[in-house]
């Protein structure tokens, strides 16, 4: 008898943490890498959020907290979504947990049943499908297409809808192809929605106010409020406030539903850390202006990306309207090989060959659902980000 359960096989692990560990690994051995597969800021987390947890601290908040989060944090999220979208939600509608993945675990492992449908348009973020599985549901996904801008339409979702279908998850700006949809675009599938009373909808918007070139971002239940009772939103503090480390995501959810979350949170993790939550309270709260300051360099540094990878022999690169990814093809390259002999069969011998040939850190697109192409995260310097490009520039020329 195995120790380990069954539903352990359903999963893989995280293919874009092997793939920084990879890299992490390589550079602890000397080796010359430049990681580009993490989707993390390289700011550090603004002044006035370090010192509100070290005001915390000193102020003796290091007890446990209400499992759902601390009253002002839970009313100050609900604020700051009210402010960036124009919704409604109270305190007692928002759930507070230690990152955006708890979130998402928490919504799933809470309502699927056996067989329930879970559409996911692909590309897509790595945890979705296999959260998806541990909660014994089944993810249904619906390619999308570059020449739509990655985005799924409305026909495409109607045509993926059954009668087990449960949830659809939505995620604007998108990683990993940093696609945004539009407020006429969500309005297109709010529709289709409109006719299914029974779907659920769980709107991941962690990159929402990191969008370019004017941009808007537009979440669901503002742009159709009788969504309002079956959507889950979900946000957090680790990509627009740069705090990864502090684990703090949150929901905004109707109130049946988040009691739940905040039931099946109480014998899991219980509160998040209660000095992470003094930040968040700060972040959100507090002054905004650092974040158009990063959102400025960071569209600097996609236009950089964007037009080197554009130069390079046989990729093609969208230009993305949010986040902090590209997500160029290589279908073009397919069966070439490299100058040590490596023959590119797939976007995982892509990825290998760069990241042992020129050391260069990207993640395959087949971890987000979509071969043929690869992921480049450019949260990271420029001058790191200008080598790393021209590396890739020569690799894709030496192909053969």
């Amino acid at each position: 008898m195995s120790l380990i359960a069954d539903r352990l096989n359903r999963i893989s692990p995280s293919q874009t943490i092997a793939i920084t560990q990879k890299a992490r690994a390589l550079k602890a051995e000397g080796r010359d890498i430049i990681s580009l597969s993490a989707g993390e800021p390289d700011f550090d987390t603004p002044r006035n959020v370090r010192d509100a947890a070290i005001r915390a601290i000193e102020a003796g908040q290091t007890k446990y907290t209400d499992v759902a989060g601390t009253p002002a944090l839970r009313s100050a999220v609900a604020a700051r979504l009210n402010a960036d979208f124009g919704t409604d939600y109270r305190a007692e509608e928002i759930t507070v947990s230690t990152g955006g993945k708890q979130v998402i675990f928490n919504v799933f492992l809470s309502t699927l049943a056996a067989g329930d449908e879970v559409i996911i348009p692909a590309p897509a973020w790595v945890s979705y499908p296999d959260i998806v599985e541990l909660a014994d549901g089944k993810p249904v996904v619906v390619p999308t297409q570059p020449s739509k801008g990655f985005k799924m339409t409305g026909e495409e979702l109607r045509a993926a809808i059954t009668p087990r279908t449960k949830w659809i998850v939505l995620n604007s700006p998108c990683n990993p192809t940093g696609s945004a949809y539009s407020h006429d675009e969500l309005r297109a599938l709010c529709d289709v929605l409109l006719e299914h009373p029974r779907i659920w909808i769980l709107t991941d918007d962690i990159y929402a106010k990191l969008v370019y070139d004017g941009f808007v971002s537009s979440t669901v239940v503002q742009v159709e409020p009788k969504l309002r009772d079956r959507t889950v939103t979900m946000n957090g503090v680790s990509k627009a406030y740069a705090m990864t480390g502090w684990r703090i995501g949150f929901s905004a959810a109707p109130v049946e539903l988040t009691k739940a979350l905040i039931k099946l949170q109480g014998q899991s993790t219980s509160n998040p850390c209660s000095i992470a939550q003094a930040a968040a309270l700060e972040a959100v709260s507090g002054p905004q202006d650092f974040i158009g300051e990063m959102v400025k360099v960071y569209q600097e540094r996609r236009d950089l990306v964007f037009g080197m990878l554009n130069q390079a022999a046989g990729l093609t690169c969208a230009r993305p309207e949010g986040a902090f990814y590209v997500f160029p093809s290589i279908e073009a390259l397919m069966g070439k090989t490299t100058a040590s002999g490596r023959v590119i069969d797939s976007d995982e011998a892509f990825v290998t060959a760069l990241l042992e040939e020129t050391g260069v850190a990207a993640v395959h697109g087949s971890a987000f659902l979509m071969p043929g192409f690869f992921r480049i995260s450019y949260a990271t310097d420029t001058a790191s980000l200008i080598e790393a490009c021209t590396r890739i520039q020569r690799f894709c020329a030496s192909l053969t």
